[in-house]
């Protein structure tokens, strides 16, 4: 995948253990590339927007949700013995394993044919966000 060339979409809803992404061509038709499930600790707002810590698993998964495959399951068991992930992460991580491929099972959320991710444009109207004056500024 040529990051160049890619448009991204993500959907994370509060309290999750994952976010997911939805990846389209953005020089082409803008059609859907691929599905990427990140593994990550849930989302928290900060004053500049939104924080979060990625567990270094992740999930890739066809457009047509016909197959996926698991990568990074050995950085994963790294940080695990290096404790950057620690057992409590882990377990709310087995979980969200089994939450994450039960949607793309079952086609739902950010997954639905008809109203996932997958079909969504943005309004060709809508200003380019910028972000807040200071916002890259360290102190």
């Amino acid at each position: 995948m040529d990051l160049a060339s890619t448009a991204l979409l993500r959907w994370v809803p509060p309290g999750t253990w994952f976010s997911v992404n939805a990846f389209f061509d953005a020089t082409g038709d803008g059609q859907l590339s691929c599905w990427y499930v990140n593994f990550q600790r849930p989302m928290r707002r900060t004053p500049l927007g939104f924080d979060t810590f990625d567990l270094l698993l992740d999930l890739v998964v066809a457009p047509d949700l016909s197959r996926w495959d698991w990568k990074d399951e050995d950085e994963y068991a790294n940080g695990r013995r290096l404790g950057v992930v620690s057992e409590a992460e882990h377990r709310a991580v087995e979980r969200a394993r089994g939450e994450a491929v039960a949607m793309i099972e079952e086609g739902v959320g950010p997954f639905a044919a008809e109203r996932g991710l997958g079909g969504w444009h943005p309004d060709p109207h809508w200003p380019i966000p910028q972000l807040p004056v200071g916002a890259l500024t360290l102190s």
